[in-house]
């Protein structure tokens, strides 16, 4: 069995059971058994129950990690920790990732695959462009807040994953920009190539505000700022407001 990272994490590393929802302190529970669903013969010729695989398990375990990072770091937390957690054993969560890093990025390639499948989706169904940047700016705005957490790890953790892992997530943000290049070159005809990346690059980076401050300001109110933010770096002006000349 691969041997368990060392629990220099918040929880404790010996630490293989999760506590029962409303359960004392300290009430360890066993980890939820898998349905039996039919018998198997094993490697040996011997009949094994065989049982099915929780398809909620991986997306806990992913959540999990998410929240532990966001809180102390990546190097403070164990894979113990993530399987405490999330309710399973620390040793189960090999089955779905390969080691720590794998963990990270698979939850990071989550958070661009959302931004990029939904940008995909905003452009090829808007009216027009500038109807395009609108939703792409509400969008951007919307995941910013509602994920602040995980998108807080995206931007302190992504430098601990090895340069493929890098190279894949470098190569997704890519495609999420140029949905957003590609909506906003007609309306700003002034601008070259790499001054539209610069002026998209502008744009996203006022929702970073919501990351490393928060103001306490209803979430109504903070869309708004940032929304009007992201449109004024575009050269779109505030919602009604004609094209840009």
């Amino acid at each position: 069995m691969r041997a368990v990272e060392s629990a220099g994490g918040p929880a404790a590393a010996a630490a293989d059971t999760a506590a029962a929802p409303g359960a004392a302190p300290g009430t360890a529970q066993r980890p939820a058994v898998a349905e039996v669903i039919g018998v198997e013969e094993g490697a040996d010729g011997a009949a094994r129950p065989r049982r099915r695989r929780d398809p909620a398990r991986k997306d806990r375990i992913l959540a999990a990690a998410a929240d532990l990072i966001a809180s102390h770091g990546y190097h403070a937390v164990g894979m113990a920790d993530i399987g405490a957690a999330a309710g399973i054993v620390g040793s189960g969560i090999y089955r779905h990732f390969d080691s720590k890093s794998a963990l990270l990025a698979a939850l990071l390639e989550q958070v661009m695959d959302e931004q990029e499948r939904s940008a995909a989706e905003i452009v090829a169904n808007a009216a027009d462009d500038r109807e395009a940047l609108e939703r792409l700016v509400a969008n951007h705005v919307r995941f910013a807040i509602e994920e602040r957490r995980l998108l807080g790890v995206y931007y302190r953790e992504a430098h601990h994953l090895p340069e493929e892992d890098l190279r894949r997530l470098r190569r997704a943000q890519r495609h999420y920009i140029e949905e957003w290049v590609i909506a906003l070159a007609p309306l700003r005809r002034d601008l070259s190539d790499a001054e539209l990346r610069v002026v998209v690059h502008s744009a996203l980076g006022t929702t970073q505000a919501v990351l490393f401050h928060h103001s306490g300001l209803p979430v109504a109110r903070l869309s708004e700022l940032l929304a009007e933010m992201g449109r004024r770096c575009l050269g779109l002006g505030t919602t009604g407001e004609g094209e840009p000349e």
